[in-house]
C-alpha cells in the first residue's frame, strides 16, 4: 500500500492509491484554469477589435503584459510556495482569477483591459508556474519527472478544455459570457482545494513516493535521490546568477517562451482565421495540439527519469524549431491539424527536463525558487514574441517572418541544451557508501 501512515494521521480523503497522485490532480486542476486564463487572448482579439475598434498591437499588449507579470511573479510564486504552501497559494491564485475577470467582463476602456487582463490576471497566474516543481519535488523522490510531466499537461490541456469552449461561448452569445464561465469554473474548484490540497507529505504522516519508507513503493530512487549526482552548494541567488547552467536554461527557456506563449499562444488562432479557415476549426487545432502535447509531454516526463535531460531537452526544442518553419505554408484545415499534432507533441514537453536539470543541479528543495527565477526568462520571450508577432503582422502584413524567425530560435535553443554542464558526482568511495546506505 502507498498510503502507509506512521504517525496517526490520516489523509483528508481515502485514496487507494499514493495521496501525492491525488495532489498532483488538484495541482493539475488549478493550472489547469490558470492556463484557460493566458489562452483566451487568442480567441479574444477578434471580438475586441470588432466592439472597440482597438488595433491587434493594442490587444496584444495586454496580453504581452499579461505575460510579462507572469514571468515577473513567478520567482514570488515559488518563493510563496516554498514559504507558506501550495495550499494558500493556489487559493489566492482562484480567488484573485475571478475578481480579475469579473471586471474584465465590464471594461470599457483600453487602459481597463491592460490593467486587469495585463496586470491583475498577469499576477493572479504568475504564481503557478513553479506550483508542478515544488509540488513534485515535495511528494516524490521515485517518479517525480512523471509527475511533472503530468502536471505540465496542464498547460496544454488548459487550451484543449477552454480554447473551443470559449470559442463556442463567443460565437453563441458573446465574449463576455465566455469568461463569465472561467468564474465559475475558479469558483467552483476553490472548495476541494481548501478541504483536500496539502503542502507536505508529512502533514499526513507519510513519506515522500520512493523514498524507501512510509511511501511504501517498490520503485528504487533515482541516481540524484541515491546520491549518485551531487547538487552543487547554492546559498544565495548571486550564486546561482553565478552558475552557467542557470543562463543556458534562461536563454532557453526565453525562446521557449517566444515560440510558445508568444507566438502560438497568442497568435495562431488569427493566423488560421486569416487563412481564410473558419474559427471553430482554428480553436478545434489548438484542441489537437493539446491532445498531442499531453502524449509528448508525459512521455518527455517518463523519458527524463530514464534519458540525460539535457538530450531530451534538445530533441524537444528541435522538433519545436522544424514544426515552426511548416506554420507559413498552412492555408487549409488538414495542413493546420497536421501541424497542431507536429507541434503539440513538443508544446510543453521541455518542462520535466528542466525541472529535473534544476534539481539535480541545485538541489530539490530549491527547485520552486530557482524554476521561478528561471521562468522570468521564459515569460520575457512569451511577452516579446506577442507585441513583435502584432509588430509583424500590421508592418508585413502576415506572420510569415514571425514564424520562420521562431523556427530558427527553436533550433538555436536545442543546441544550446546540449552545452548544459552535467551535475558533479562524488568520490568513488562516497557513491558507493551512499549506494550501500541506500540498499
Amino acid at each position: 500500500m502507498d498510503n502507509v501512515n506512521t504517525m496517526g494521521i490520516r489523509p483528508p480523503i481515502a485514496t487507494p492509491f499514493f495521496y501525492g497522485w491525488f495532489i498532483v490532480a488538484l495541482s493539475f486542476l488549478a493550472n489547469l484554469t490558470a492556463a484557460g486564463i493566458r489562452s483566451a487572448p487568442s480567441v479574444l482579439i477578434h471580438p475586441l477589435e470588432a466592439e472597440f475598434g482597438w488595433t491587434r498591437t493594442e490587444i496584444a499588449s495586454a496580453a504581452s503584459l499579461n505575460l510579462l507579470m507572469l514571468g515577473l511573479f513567478a520567482p514570488v510564486g515559488g518563493w510563496l510556495i516554498d514559504r507558506i504552501g501550495a495550499h494558500r497559494v493556489i487559493l489566492g491564485c482562484l480567488a484573485t482569477i475571478a475578481v480579475g475577470l469579473i471586471g474584465t467582463v465590464f471594461v470599457q476602456e483600453l487602459w481597463q483591459l491592460i490593467f486587469l487582463w495585463g496586470i491583475v490576471l498577469g499576477i493572479a497566474t504568475g504564481v503557478t508556474p513553479a506550483l508542478g516543481p515544488s509540488i513534485a519535488s515535495r511528494w516524490f523522490v521515485a517518479r517525480r519527472g512523471l509527475a511533472i510531466g503530468i502536471m505540465t499537461n496542464a498547460n496544454a490541456a488548459g487550451q484543449v478544455v477552454f480554447l473551443p469552449m470559449l470559442m463556442a461561448v463567443i460565437v453563441a452569445t458573446g465574449w463576455r459570457s465566455a469568461l463569465t464561465v472561467v468564474v465559475a469554473v475558479a469558483l467552483v474548484l476553490m472548495p476541494a482545494i481548501w478541504l483536500w490540497m496539502r503542502d507536505d507529505p508529512s502533514d499526513i504522516g507519510l513519506e515522500p513516493y520512493g523514498s524507501g519508507k512510509a511511501s511504501g513503493s517498490s520503485q528504487r530512487p533515482s541516481a540524484f535521490a541515491r546520491g549518485d549526482i551531487r547538487p552543487v552548494s547554492i546559498s544565495t541567488v548571486r550564486e546561482v546568477f553565478n552558475t552557467s547552467t542557470f543562463w543556458i536554461l534562461g536563454g532557453c527557456f526565453f525562446i521557449c517562451g517566444v515560440t510558445a506563449n508568444g507566438l502560438i499562444g497568442t497568435h495562431l488562432i488569427p493566423h488560421a482565421i486569416e487563412r481564410g479557415i473558419p474559427q471553430l476549426t482554428a480553436a478545434t487545432a489548438v484542441g489537437i495540439m493539446g491532445g498531442a502535447s499531453f502524449i509528448g509531454t508525459t512521455f518527455s516526463g517518463w523519458l527524463v527519469d530514464r534519458v540525460d535531460p539535457r538530450k531530451v531537452l534538445a530533441v524537444v526544442y528541435g522538433l519545436r524549431g522544424s514544426s515552426l518553419f511548416i506554420l507559413p505554408f498552412v492555408s487549409e484545415s488538414t495542413a493546420l491539424f497536421s501541424f497542431a499534432v507536429l507541434y503539440g507533441l513538443d508544446w510543453y514537453a521541455s518542462g520535466p527536463a528542466t525541472t529535473t536539470i534544476i534539481a539535480r543541479t541545485f538541489g530539490a528543495e530549491r527547485v520552486g525558487r530557482i524554476f521561478g527565477l528561471v521562468f522570468v526568462f521564459h515569460q520575457l520571450g512569451g511577452a516579446s514574441a506577442a507585441v513583435g508577432g502584432g509588430w509583424a503582422r500590421v508592418h508585413f502584413g502576415d506572420y510569415q517572418y514571425a514564424f520562420l524567425v521562431g523556427g530558427c530560435m527553436g533550433l538555436i535553443a536545442a543546441c544550446l541544451a546540449l552545452t548544459i554542464r552535467r551535475p558533479e558526482r562524488p568520490a568513488p568511495a562516497l557513491a558507493a557508501a551512499t549506494e550501500l546506505a541506500g540498499a
